[in-house]
């Protein structure tokens, strides 16, 4: 096991009923500014909720931020930051608005260009204005994490940053909102968690037992459970599991001491850069191609993910890999996310931008041993084709 500080602190109320418990985390004497996405936040009653637990405070609200949150979007927050002397920010949403909130608290005390936050990937960041969640959509552990991902739409280019200054202070997780939720974000939730999962596990053996017995079990959990999400959205024992399995996916725990790969993720940003695909859904194309390519470095690995989570035991080694790839390409299938690029209208010619968006954004040596190339990733986005 590798050598590893784990510290996180972000409170967790987890639970029915705990958007109440706002009143008892904002301080009195704040100034909020409310930071949502679309109209579901209104239309299922969690802004209302939120209001009502900080009746007597000002607040402020600010919508309107994409499910791949906006650079421009969130430099508009920042100005309104300035004119409303805002001194506290509560992101109320999924992982996009989470993102959007912990990049708006970075660059309200930046002085500088709010670009070089992601340049920099937030190695410039010194402070940020403190701010809570209160989680609508499980998918990104972005609620009890310090790592944000932005879209500079403009530039074409879908950046992620981190930050110890980014950590929320605390998270509020209430299974009973996600209930509403159309089937299409439950799907990308738990294909995104599922994936988060995989970058920190599926790498190369390095003795952390604990580690890799958590990720299997949350693994497992995904892969009974997800399906399940769908087919019974008011199930609050099957909500409340996913929810907390996708925090638990990247909030430091099951990363401690082991390599990462994140290269799924990589070229992932790059698809959704191009066209707009969810994120999830590039994972979903990216991840069973790279586990191909990359099957004699996570040889080891792989056949222990096909043992342990998917109970694959008999066979040849190349058989049960084959057999892990197939099964993790039908879990994403099963949960109605198409694994193949043409999926989403993109097509040989395409595959020359992304790669080229990779060189220019230095993605030149990807992967747990940055051994992954420009060459490779063309290689495995054309057998995703």
């Amino acid at each position: 096991m590798n050598n590893f500080d784990l510290h996180n602190p972000t409170q967790i109320l987890f639970g029915k009923g705990r958007i109440a418990d706002l009143k008892n985390q904002v301080p009195t004497d704040a100034k909020v500014l409310i930071v949502y996405g679309g109209g579901s936040a209104e239309r299922t009653g969690v802004l209302a909720q939120v209001r009502e637990a900080l009746a007597g405070r000002t607040l402020v609200e600010f919508g309107g931020v994409e499910p791949n949150p906006r650079f421009e979007t969130a430099l508009k927050a920042v100005e309104l930051i300035g004119q409303e002397d805002i001194t506290f920010l509560l992101a109320v949403g999924g992982g996009s608005v989470i993102d959007a909130t912990k990049f708006i608290a970075a660059a309200a005390f930046y002085d500088g260009d709010a670009w070089d936050i992601l340049t920099s990937r937030g190695s410039v960041v010194t402070s940020a204005m403190s701010f809570g969640t209160v989680l609508t959509l499980p998918a990104t552990g972005s609620e009890m994490n310090p790592a944000s991902v932005i879209t500079h739409a403009g530039k074409g280019a879908k950046l992620p940053f981190m930050s110890a200054h980014c950590y929320p202070v605390f998270s509020v997780l209430d299974p009973e909102v996600t209930y509403s939720l159309p089937p299409r974000q439950i799907a990308n939730g738990v294909a995104d968690a599922f994936v988060h999962i995989i970058e920190q596990y599926l790498t190369y053996p390095s003795a952390a037992r604990v580690q890799d017995g958590f990720a299997e079990t949350l693994l497992r959990t995904l892969i009974e459970l997800g399906p399940k999400a769908l087919e019974t959205p008011d199930d609050y024992d099957i909500r409340a599991n996913v929810m907390w399995t996708a925090t638990l996916a990247l909030n430091g725990l099951i990363g401690a001491g082991v390599p990462h790969d994140w290269a799924s993720h990589m070229i992932g940003h790059e698809i959704t850069a191009l066209n707009d695909t969810d994120h999830a859904r590039t994972l979903a194309v990216v991840l069973p191609s790279l586990m191909n390519d990359q099957r004699g470095p996570k040889r080891e690995k792989l056949l222990q993910y096909a043992a342990n989570v998917w109970d694959i035991r008999d066979g040849s080694d190349e058989a049960r890999i084959d057999a892990v790839i197939a099964a993790t390409r039908g879990f994403f299938e099963a949960m109605g996310i198409k694994t193949r690029l043409g999926d989403y209208d993109i097509a040989a010619p395409e595959i020359d931008r992304i790669i080229t968006a990779l060189k220019d954004h230095g993605m030149t040596a990807i992967g747990e041993h940055a051994a992954i190339a420009p060459d490779d990733t063309r290689r495995i986005l054309e057998a995703a084709l």
